[in-house]
């Protein structure tokens, strides 16, 4: 494996310096954490999951218009992405009320919310990711107005159009989070793009019959068969991976 200078490693995932000027190559892990890094684990082959899962999603949501950081697969668990400049502000849609807004409303988990609920979380894990207004975002400066309303736009889309892909696998899209990135590109032009990943690490996603949880609430809850959950999700979709030689656990890294 060919030696890379590690520029970022975050709580899921590891970033290096990419082929090319403006790509880096994001490399998925399988620790896991919550509740801010207050609870760590690791979960066998999460990595390898949410790398596919990822790839298939971005490229869905490509398909459709909505513009990513993603380039291309390029193993079992790194990808080839565009280098851009997250907008620290973490985008959080509800469909059904669980978690967080279950505890603050005093509403029953499961209960279908009135409308897609939209919120915004500042991003820093020493804060505990506060939820923030948007006079926060631009009275910070995190976002700029026009920024924001890309934002909010792309993710109701996402909202959309994930809703009815799961739903026609039998799975119910509770609720996720997205992070955005400044793209910069040659001729100046600055594009706001979907950023980072999305998989069973940042979505909630329950079976439309059973309800049984099919996400990282297994790992939070303590409720056991964590990589079943994550394997189901990749098979309903028809991207189970094949396990091989080419899992690589790990490049070695110049830093």
């Amino acid at each position: 494996m060919a030696r890379r200078k590690q520029v970022y490693e975050g709580k899921a995932k590891v970033l290096f310096e990419g082929p090319e000027p403006g790509t880096l190559v994001q490399y998925f892990k399988d620790d896991a954490t919550a509740f801010n890094n207050k609870k760590k684990g690791t979960i066998t082959g999460k990595g390898v999951l949410n790398n596919r899962i990822s790839e298939y999603l971005m490229t869905k949501l490509e398909e459709i218009g909505i513009p990513t950081h993603f380039v291309r697969r390029l193993n079992m668990r790194e990808q080839l992405v565009k280098e851009v400049e997250i907008i620290p502000v973490e985008v959080v849609v509800r469909n059904i009320a669980a978690g967080s807004i279950s505890k603050r409303f005093a509403i029953p988990e499961g209960t279908r919310l009135p409308r897609s609920i939209i919120e915004y979380y500042y991003k820093s894990d020493q804060l505990d990711d506060p939820m923030v207004s948007e006079e926060h975002i631009t009275g910070f400066g995190w976002a700029a107005i026009h920024e924001i309303d890309e934002m909010l736009n792309m993710s109701l889309r996402i909202n959309d159009y994930l809703a009815g892909l799961f739903l026609g696998i039998g799975i119910r899209l509770v609720d996720f989070k997205v992070e955005f990135g400044r793209l910069f590109h040659e001729n100046g032009d600055v594009q706001v793009v979907l950023a980072d990943e999305l998989s069973p690490d940042n979505m909630r996603l329950w079976d439309s019959k059973t309800n049984e949880k099919m996400d990282k609430d297994r790992f939070r809850r303590d409720l056991g068969q964590i990589e079943e959950a994550y394997q189901e999700v990749a098979r309903r979709l028809g991207i189970l991976p094949e396990s091989g030689p080419t899992d690589p656990k790990g490049p070695s890294t110049l830093q």
